[in-house]
């Protein structure tokens, strides 16, 4: 498996891009080609939810307000769940989190008490039945797992350190299923283009930030300064406007 912008493979910032065509998917018509470059970390999305299994009437809960984690909670609610926590520490992110799903928000401090403060916030008395961590940071782990209910399944969507402190105690007590969740598989862009057509997933206002091909290095240092949830580069000579219409 290979990955464009995962060393020793480039990236996509040039005119052109050589792809297989078992690779390629159509855009639905009404998706424009700024809309379809989230159709990446949708189907990160699409992947976590779908090992988390059965979200029908179920309580999720998601670390995490940036792209991959305001996804989750858009296909978390599409796949039914009723209700949905997203978690982060930026407030500016959680302020649009009920846009994309999440019936409730909390933002995460820096003390070690924010299981009972989460818990109370969004009623998860009895523990959510599926969490996702999107973030891969240790605390969002750990109160993960502190919030999950006995029998409840936990997918690591994201990945921060590659090692990290594991509380495997609880996940003993507890008898939870811990699910490890890599990028996406067979029919997952597929399924994320069908919840776009569908508009049982809606994208409206998370590209935030737009730049040019000139713009780029501007681009990566506004992603670094976590400035808005998705920003998009266009290729040389692609006009703003005209991708924002193409579909």
């Amino acid at each position: 498996m290979r990955f464009a912008a995962t060393p020793p493979y480039d990236g996509t910032l040039s005119t052109y891009y050589r792809v297989p065509a078992e690779c390629c998917y159509k855009l639905p018509a009404h998706v424009s080609l700024r809309d379809g470059a989230l159709v990446e970390p949708l189907s990160v999305a699409v992947h976590g939810c779908r090992l988390a299994g059965d979200m029908q009437n179920k309580t999720v809960v998601v670390f995490g307000a940036g792209p991959v984690g305001l996804l989750c909670c858009s296909v978390a609610s599409a796949f039914g769940a009723s209700n949905i926590v997203a978690i982060d520490v930026v407030k500016s992110r959680l302020e649009s989190a009920t846009k994309y799903g999440a019936t409730h928000t909390y933002e995460m401090s820096s003390g070690s008490n924010n299981a009972d403060k989460l818990s109370a916030a969004a009623g998860l008395e009895d523990g959510a039945d599926i969490v996702l961590d999107a973030t891969g940071a240790e605390t969002c782990l750990n109160c993960g797992l502190d919030i999950l209910c006995s029998g409840g399944t936990f997918v690591q969507v994201g990945l921060g350190k590659p090692n990290i402190s594991f509380p495997v105690g609880q996940v003993c007590d507890k008898e939870v299923i811990f699910k490890g969740s890599f990028r996406y598989g067979p029919g997952d862009y597929r399924l994320a283009i069908g919840l776009m057509n569908s508009r049982r997933v809606r994208l409206d206002g998370m590209v935030t930030h737009e730049y040019s091909f000139s713009e780029a290095q501007e681009a990566f240092e506004n992603v670094v300064d976590r400035n808005g949830i998705k920003s998009v580069i266009y290729g040389p000579h692609i006009d703003k406007e005209w991708a924002k219409l193409m579909g």
